[in-house]
């Protein structure tokens, strides 16, 4: 609970400052915008680390490749990476440039992603008869 109160304090505060220096100094506006956002992934850090734990002791207990594992996970920093870059995008007015970054963070994704659906694949090419 407490992480959460954080992480909106930072947010209203930082959204405060954007609105007083959009008045004065626009240019100074986004400078601020992407220093909120690094201290709220910087919050919750600790938590994304506890989570990658909680996942690798579940996978050291079954029979799912590590390879998988670090696949998905690198899938997720991604995807967390290109939704931070996208926002800093259209909250500067670049949406052009924002669904550039989309779209090819989307490639990237589907093209790590070819292990884990050839697997799947395999599998149920397995399980018809």
């Amino acid at each position: 609970m407490e992480e959460i109160i954080k992480i909106v304090g930072v947010g209203v505060i930082a959204l405060i400052i954007i609105i007083i220096m959009k008045q004065y100094r626009p240019e100074f506006a986004i400078y601020i915008s992407m220093l909120a956002g690094i201290l709220i992934m910087w919050l919750v850090f600790g938590r994304l680390s506890e989570i990658i734990n909680l996942i690798q002791s579940i996978t050291s207990k079954t029979n799912i490749n590590n390879k998988y594992l670090s696949i998905i996970l690198k899938i997720t920093g991604i995807a967390i990476l290109t939704e931070f870059a996208v926002s800093i995008c259209k909250d500067s007015g670049e949406s052009s440039i924002a669904n550039k970054i989309e779209m090819g963070s989307k490639i990237v994704i589907i093209s790590m992603s070819i292990p884990i659906i050839s697997s799947l694949l395999e599998v149920m090419i397995n399980i018809l008869p």
